[in-house]
C-alpha cells in the first residue's frame, strides 16, 4: 500500500523519517536475530496493483529483460510499452526461520506502523491519509533517534516476541498484520 498524504508538510515530514526508520528497523532486526534461534535473510519483491493479472505482470518482466539487452534505438519503444503497463510498488522482505518454521515479515509495512500513527486505520479505508507520527522528530523538524530507537525497538521486539519457541506450534493467534504464516510452502 503506497500512502497518500493530506499535505505537503505531511508529505514531508515522512520523507525526513523513512530512511532513518528503515536503518534502526534494519538494526534492531539485526539485534533480535541475534537473541534468537531464528536465522533471517531479505528479499526485493514487486507488489502489483489488484486485479493485475498474471499475464500482464509476465509481459512487465519480459519486457524489462528485452530493455537489458537491448539495441539503443529498440530502447525507446520497448520503454514506451512498458510504461502502458501497470506498474509495480517495490517491496522488502524479512524471511524468517527456525527449523521448519518459516515466517515473512513485510518490512515497508513494518517501517509505515513506525513511521504513522494511524497506519491500521490506512489499512482498513485505503485513500486515508497518512499521520506522521511528530513525536519522532525534535523541534526544529529533524529525526528524534532518541524517539525513533525506542518506538522501533519497541515494535521490533514486539515481532519477536509473537514468535513461538522452537517447541510451540506456529499458530493464527501469534501471526498478526506485520507478520504472515508462511509455514505450510
Amino acid at each position: 500500500m503506497k500512502p497518500t498524504f493530506s499535505s505537503s508538510e505531511s508529505w514531508q515530514q515522512a520523507s525526513i523519517l523513512m530512511q532513518p526508520v528503515f536503518i534502526r528497523l534494519i538494526d534492531n532486526i539485526r539485534k533480535q536475530l541475534d537473541e534468537t534461534g531464528w536465522k533471517g535473510a531479505y528479499r526485493d519483491v514487486q507488489r502489483w496493483p489488484d486485479g493485475t493479472p498474471p499475464e500482464t505482470q509476465y509481459r512487465f518482466q519480459k519486457l524489462q529483460e528485452e530493455i537489458s539487452h537491448a539495441s539503443p534505438e529498440d530502447v525507446p519503444e520497448l520503454q514506451q510499452a512498458l510504461e502502458a503497463l501497470p506498474q509495480p510498488i517495490p517491496g522488502y522482505e524479512l524471511l524468517l526461520q527456525d527449523g521448519d518454521r518459516h515466517i515473512t515479515v513485510d518490512l515497508w509495512e513494518v517501517c509505515y506502523t513506525i513511521c504513522f500513527l494511524n497506519y491500521e486505520a490506512m489499512q482498513q479505508t485505503p485513500g486515508t491519509p497518512a499521520i506522521v507520527d511528530s513525536g519522532l522528530l525534535d523541534e526544529s523538524g529533524q529525526v528524534d533517534w532518541n524517539q525513533l530507537n525506542d518506538k522501533t525497538r519497541q515494535i521490533v521486539s514486539d515481532i519477536f516476541a509473537k514468535l513461538p519457541q522452537s517447541d510451540q506450534p506456529l499458530t493464527d493467534s501469534l501471526v498478526d498484520e506485520s507478520l504472515a504464516d508462511e509455514s505450510n510452502e
